[in-house]
């Protein structure tokens, strides 16, 4: 149950900081909008689907992209999580 609040906390941090732009590690940026329960970008046609960005969450904090590259979109994910808009210093 307690997992379940901290997802649904985080994606309410997305989701007040969508069209904001963010950084990739690289030095992309990117804006972003939620329709849903998907992430969809401004600078690709991935999407993410919000049990993607669950998944990552059990595994925060992120050392590198790698740690989430068998989900969706992993540099937009870690871009995403490790802001410290998204993780308020939790991680």
């Amino acid at each position: 149950m307690e997992n379940i609040l901290i997802y649904d906390f985080i994606w309410n941090r997305i989701t007040e900081h969508q069209h904001e732009t963010f950084h990739q590690k690289k030095g992309g940026q990117f804006t972003y909008y939620i329709n849903g329960n998907t992430i969809y970008f401004d600078r690709t046609n991935w999407f993410l689907p919000r049990n993607d960005i669950e998944e990552a969450l059990r595994r925060v904090p992120l050392q590198t992209t790698s740690d989430v590259n068998d989900l969706q979109a992993p540099s937009y994910i870690y871009a995403i999580l490790m802001d410290e808009r998204i993780s308020g210093k939790l991680w």
